[in-house]
């Protein structure tokens, strides 16, 4: 029973595909192999994992995680994805909340929705754990004349020297998971 299909489970039954077996491998020889993160990822696991294409032949890796284990998750965030960036040589490792985004209730319903579960909350809460350990200290929305709106965020300096290398990463992701676009920059902090 101590395999690697332990690391993963799917809503409904359904089967892992191919590359979400191979996350799950590597997420059981971290448990098995690392003593710092033994005793940490024991009794966690992941929902699935998905590859996404960045600019040129840069690709990574995102892992969604149940929402119940996000906290758990963050604690070990920065280790686990050192070392899962070893595993995985030359792709950049995200860890994301599985979220569920409910329609909003029809007309004469008693039935109110949660906030945390609109479309708004779901993309902004996404969009904080794509660039987590940065901190987002600000948000600017530029409309063009053309009716198009990119979205600029402002990360937090202090992280700058941990996220730099992976902006293009965030982007990306962003992109692929909610279909906005994303400019990531750092504020100038005037001395």
């Amino acid at each position: 029973m101590f395999t690697a299909r332990k690391k993963i489970q799917k809503d409904k039954g359904l089967e892992p595909t191919e590359f979400e077996d191979v996350v799950a491998q590597a997420l059981f020889d971290l448990e098995n192999s690392n003593n710092e993160l033994k005793s940490e990822l024991k009794d966690l696991f992941i929902n699935s994992a998905l590859q996404v294409d960045v600019a040129g032949s840069k690709k990574a890796v995102v892992i969604h995680v149940p929402f119940r284990l996000r906290k758990a998750f963050r604690k070990i965030h920065v280790r686990l994805v050192r070392e899962l960036e070893k595993k995985f040589s030359g792709k950049d490792v995200i860890l994301i909340a599985s979220r569920r985004i409910l329609r909003p209730p029809k007309k004469g319903s008693a039935v109110t929705r949660p906030r945390n579960r609109t479309l708004t909350a779901v993309h902004d809460a996404v969009l904080e754990d794509v660039v987590y350990p940065a901190e987002i200290v600000g948000k600017r929305v530029r409309y063009r004349l053309d009716g198009s709106k990119i979205i600029k965020i402002l990360l937090d300096p202090k992280e700058k020297n941990n996220t730099e290398y992976k902006v293009d990463t965030f982007g990306a992701v962003y992109r692929k998971l909610s279909g906005k676009d994303v400019v990531f920059e750092y504020p100038i902090t005037e001395a």
